[in-house]
């Protein structure tokens, strides 16, 4: 397995087998050893700034009704809320005040005229008030003419994660109203569109394998994808997965390994593109969960800038952490753990990543 590591460190493409051998480790030194090495590439390929995105959840309401989700379409035991267009603003200014390079509009899958409106318009607002601010999207399938939209208003980037790149999988946990090809073809339309495309998998769901994982991997290279955005799936006690299968700490253990067995093997086999350290990995971890993620090769984490009001209401999964802390309660804690692990925040820069800039040198040279 060290050798593996080090083929791979080194840049030779490995096996799917030799890929999922890397995601299932479990042995403490070679898991260290496998961080190291991402970790070096990390620094080779992307440096040890963290950048920061503000996270603004802007809405619960979703037209979905995915298995794992809390904010399903049918589960009528929480209040939905969205957030006013000022309220949108209010919180892109705090993430501006306070050096973060970029926000993320969040929010449940609609494609109905009112929500796409708000999303173009409070975009637009941003971009206006502050320009040098990046705008990350991720609010589902949408049509090429509306992610043009929301393109020419200002956005840059868009995270549309496909979960399982597996059919099969990707299958069992969502119900009909998801297609598989539709979720191909929307983060096709989003190249089109000229998005930077990101994209990601939940880890560790209940008949997962680590080839399956490494099969995720494939995909993300053959997506070309700029940005990923993964962790461990976690139960939520109003979603049909929780019943699933029952939940150990031992299973929870294995999942927060294979996250960041997963951030590793993603960095080693793609090298330049931005990973997020997700807030997955600090609910099983909260001491140093996505600290851990960034000494493992991720170098993004999305910190909410939101007013906590709604935060009990945003919960993908049981037991999400800050909810009751504000913005700068989280920034403070960010700096103290990331300057902990010997990296620096990133301050007052998008952090465009350089895989996209590297493509689009690439094309404007051809």
């Amino acid at each position: 397995m060290r050798d593996v590591i080090a083929r791979a460190e080194a840049g030779e493409g490995l096996s799917s087998e030799e890929t999922a051998s890397l995601i299932a480790l479990e042995d403490d030194s070679l898991c260290r050893a496998l961080y190291a090495a991402a970790y070096r590439v990390k620094l080779r390929y992307v440096g040890n700034g963290v950048y920061l995105r503000g996270l603004i959840e802007y809405s619960n309401i979703c037209a979905k009704n995915c298995l794992y989700c809390g904010i399903r379409r049918d589960n009528g035991r929480i209040r939905r809320f969205e957030l006013t267009l000022e309220e949108i603003l209010a919180a892109a200014q705090l993430a501006f005040e306070y050096g973060y390079g970029s926000v993320v509009l969040q929010g449940g899958e609609r494609s109905d005229g009112r929500a796409v409106d708000l999303i173009e318009r409070a975009v637009r607002r941003i971009k206006e008030s502050f320009p040098a601010l990046g705008i990350t999207l991720s609010c589902g399938e949408q049509s090429l003419a509306v992610y043009e939209r929301w393109r020419r208003a200002g956005a840059d980037r868009y995270l549309l994660r496909i979960e399982s790149s597996g059919r099969a999988l990707f299958e069992r946990i969502h119900p009909a109203d998801s297609v598989f090809d539709e979720r191909l073809e929307a983060l096709k339309a989003l190249r089109t569109a000229g998005f930077q495309v990101g994209t990601g998998v939940m880890i560790g769901l209940p008949g997962q394998t680590p080839q399956d994982l490494a099969a995720d991997i494939a995909f993300f290279r053959t997506l070309d994808a700029d940005m990923i955005g993964m962790g461990p799936w976690l139960p939520q006690r109003d979603a049909p997965l929780h019943d699933e299968t029952p939940e150990t700490p031992e299973k929870a253990a294995r999942r927060f390994r294979w996250g960041l067995n997963m951030i590793a093997a993603t960095r080693l086999a793609l090298r330049d593109v931005n990973i997020a350290s997700t807030t997955a990995l600090q609910t099983l971890r909260p001491a140093d969960g996505r600290e851990l993620g960034l000494l493992a090769g991720a170098n993004v984490i999305m910190p909410n800038v939101g007013e906590v009001e709604h935060r009990n209401d945003y919960q993908l999964y049981d037991g999400k952490p800050d909810l009751d802390e504000n913005a700068r309660s989280i920034r403070l804690a960010l700096e103290r753990s990331i300057a902990g692990i010997g990296e620096h925040i990133a301050y007052n820069v998008p952090g465009t990543p350089r895989h996209y800039l590297a493509r689009i040198s690439r094309r404007s040279e051809e």
